[in-house]
């Protein structure tokens, strides 16, 4: 298989995508110690300042896209990672709650402003065909990015002084401004003018979107499976050996990179999108049972479960990611595809707040029952997708796009 797309805009998003997301692999490994250990806050306002964060960036996705909509996504972009880069910059000079909660939100609308401009991006820079591809491409590169940007971090882990974290901090500021530069490389695209008459953001009106944005929010608990519950569940109820979950984790990542383009294939149309979250939910059931399965098992056959269910996770994670794409761009009208964008991302945003109380109540807290009914209730998600997505098609068919403003 390619490991780098076809020379053009696509190879200049995954090389700009390679470099902010090794930032970003920076920062999430030692994020946690520096706000603890060198800014001074406490584990709960660490935990507090990020619940808001995400917050205020679940309620910025829609508008965010609209303004990469109005302003061109390739504007937009740029801007959103100079400005990503320059609030990086200012965590440096954190040392209290009320600091950390201003530049966690400011930095929380500049990511909504990414995502939404990204996908008008992507939307704009290669071929409707193409679309679903790139952004396989772009998650392979992501997960390539992330790592490498881990393994740096351990070195400042590894120093824990002051000038250590600093030294971090400024490095994942570079990586933003280095790949808002390498942006600068694609192609100009226009701002799409806003509809004449009628509300501006109707991604919010679009009821079967919505519809789908929720499902596919929810859907998107998967990723607490692994990375919230399944270490809690290993250390807590199971004889399997803790390390095991790093294996788990790194087989995760490397699946992803190896097979993520090749998930996505048939997932450009709806219907071969409807089907693969179908398919998706199927698998990420079967995750739920094996791994429900591994209690109360001697180590040898848990690890060998645990095995099982992580590679049936990986399968459901890649069908999912690929699914929502080629349904997210295959129903946002032309002129929309920025807020269209960043509320399907406002999808992922509920999905991340609400799976760590759902899938540590149910997996962590009633064991084997919660496992299955998790595995039930993604099922249940992934066979809604289909009957959603054709009230979707039916009503995008039946309202033409608006008509936009005339412009000199």
């Amino acid at each position: 298989m390619r490991f780098l797309p076809a020379p053009g805009p696509a190879r200049v998003l995954a090389l700009g995508t390679l470099v902010r997301t090794t930032g970003r692999g920076l920062w999430m490994v030692a994020s946690a110690l520096f706000l603890t250990r060198s800014a001074g806050l406490s584990a709960t306002e660490v935990g507090l300042g990020l619940t808001v964060s995400a917050l205020v960036g679940l309620l910025a996705s829609t508008p965010a896209g609209y303004l990469a909509d109005r302003l061109g996504p390739r504007a937009t972009q740029i801007v959103a990672l100079v400005a990503s880069g320059a609030l990086t910059t200012a965590l440096v000079a954190v040392g209290s709650l009320p600091a950390f909660l201003a530049v966690g939100a400011a930095t929380a609308v500049a990511d909504a402003v990414d995502r939404g401009a990204k996908g008008a991006l992507i939307a704009g820079s290669v071929p409707a065909d193409q679309r679903v591809r790139t952004r396989a491409y772009l998650r392979a590169t992501t997960n390539v990015g992330i790592s490498v940007g881990a393994v740096l971090a351990g070195f400042a882990l590894a120093a824990d002084t002051r000038a250590a974290y600093v030294a971090l901090i400024l490095t994942t500021a570079v990586t933003y401004l280095l790949a808002a530069a390498i942006f600068t490389r694609l192609p100009y695209l226009p701002p799409t003018p806003a509809p004449v008459h009628g509300p501006r953001l109707i991604a919010l009106r679009d009821r079967p979107f919505l519809a789908f944005t929720v499902l596919n929010g929810l859907m998107s608990m998967h990723i607490g499976l692994l990375n919230i519950a399944l270490p809690l569940w290993i250390v807590g109820h199971l004889r399997a050996p803790a390390w095991v979950f790093p294996g788990l984790m790194l087989v995760n990542t490397l699946m992803v990179v190896l097979f993520q383009v090749r998930a996505a294939r048939g997932t450009d149309s709806l219907a071969g999108a409807a089907r693969a979250a179908r398919r998706a939910g199927l698998a990420i059931a079967a995750a739920c049972a094996l791994f429900a399965a591994s209690g109360g098992r001697s180590a040898g056959v848990a690890v060998a479960l645990l095995v099982g269910g992580a590679l049936a996770h990986v399968v459901g994670e890649l069908w999912h990611s690929a699914a929502g794409w080629g349904i997210s761009f295959g129903l946002a009208p032309e002129n929309a595809h920025g807020q269209y964008q960043g509320a399907y991302a406002m999808g992922y945003e509920l999905g991340r707040m609400v799976a760590p109380v759902v899938v540590t109540t149910l997996a962590v807290g009633w064991g084997v029952p919660g496992w299955l009914l998790l595995g039930a209730l993604f099922l249940s998600l992934g066979a809604l997708v289909p009957a959603v997505v054709r009230w979707a098609a039916r009503n995008r068919s039946a309202v033409p796009d608006p008509a936009p403003v005339a412009v000199a």
